[in-house]
């Protein structure tokens, strides 16, 4: 698999953090999904990047070199994407954009900023839905757009998709829990624990659907709509849960540590992108929105038009 833009951009951000765990929080993702970044950048160079040491990570001889060509190319892409001045003010127009809580909350607002710093003509009206409302209103013309979780869209028919994102699920668990020591779980496993299910975006109902292809069921001790209560609970020991690492993060409010592993069956990804009727047309606006996405989001992406 070729390297991705996102890849690139994590590298590049460990190459001048010296850690893992710092340039997580520069670029604002979890650890993890730097550690895997540059993994699968590793695997798909086929050298190793990084010297790892107990404090840090350091670049290798190749690594060095690496970098100065990743820079240049995400430097030269990132300039393309600031398109000439004259084009961008030649786009006018309002754009009823809709999103989805995970989508409002965890991945859409620096990509919007740099949009609208970008295209300073386009006034973007955002509204948050769920995703049978933001289904109806694609089709009825009420949005424009959305930025959801294209993983739950329902109507094939009358709605196009783009996926930009597809981001891993993976069990989350407290510092010290006793999973931590087997070298890999299973949803049997898993449904002898307390079980914190999260219910926004439908995240239930997409547990439900994976659970169902087994025996096992999740002990659910509570069901809620927060992310932060469900990362509260894990990172004290009350329950584990399935979530995406989009959402994840290695702290909780309190200052104690979550973590996080691989479910030895696998589980759905939840997969993240720009939805839009195929019954109407798009502006300018519209269309410069979504080129715009589709340029600066890294990941793995699957164009889609059903």
């Amino acid at each position: 698999m070729e390297p991705s833009f996102r890849q690139l951009r994590y590298f590049i951000a460990a190459a001048n953090a010296g850690q893992f765990s710092k340039a997580a929080m520069d670029i604002n993702v979890s650890q993890s999904a730097v550690t895997m970044a540059v993994k699968a950048l590793e695997e798909s160079i086929g050298t190793a990047l990084f010297e790892r040491h107990p404090s840090g990570v350091r670049l290798t001889y190749e690594g060095n070199m690496f970098l100065e060509h990743a820079t240049h190319i995400v430097e030269s892409l990132e300039e393309a994407i600031r398109i000439p001045r004259r084009v961008r003010d030649d786009v006018t127009g309002k754009i009823d954009l809709a999103v989805s809580y995970t989508v409002a909350g965890y991945f859409l607002p620096s990509y919007l900023a740099r949009f609208t710093r970008a295209f300073p003509n386009v006034r973007v009206n955002l509204s948050e839905a769920d995703r049978a409302n933001i289904e109806a209103g694609l089709v009825t013309g009420g949005f424009d757009l959305s930025v959801m979780l294209t993983s739950n869209i329902v109507n094939h028919e009358g709605i196009s998709h783009d996926t930009l994102l597809r981001n891993r699920r993976r069990l989350w668990v407290g510092a010290h829990h006793k999973f931590l020591k087997q070298q890999s779980v299973s949803l049997q496993d898993i449904a002898n624990e307390p079980y914190v299910m999260l219910t926004v975006d439908e995240a239930s109902n997409t547990t439900q659907r994976y659970w169902n292809r087994t025996p096992y069921r999740p002990n659910t001790v509570l069901r809620t709509s927060s992310v932060e209560a469900v990362r509260s609970m894990v990172a004290n020991g009350m329950g584990v849960t399935i979530l995406s690492d989009l959402v994840h993060r290695p702290w909780s409010l309190e200052g104690q540590r979550v973590e996080t592993m691989e479910v030895a069956e696998g589980v759905p990804t939840m997969d993240v992108g720009l939805a839009w009727s195929n019954r109407h047309s798009q502006s300018a606006a519209c269309k410069a929105f979504i080129q715009y996405m589709q340029l600066s989001v890294g990941g793995v992406r699957q164009h889609a038009t059903l």
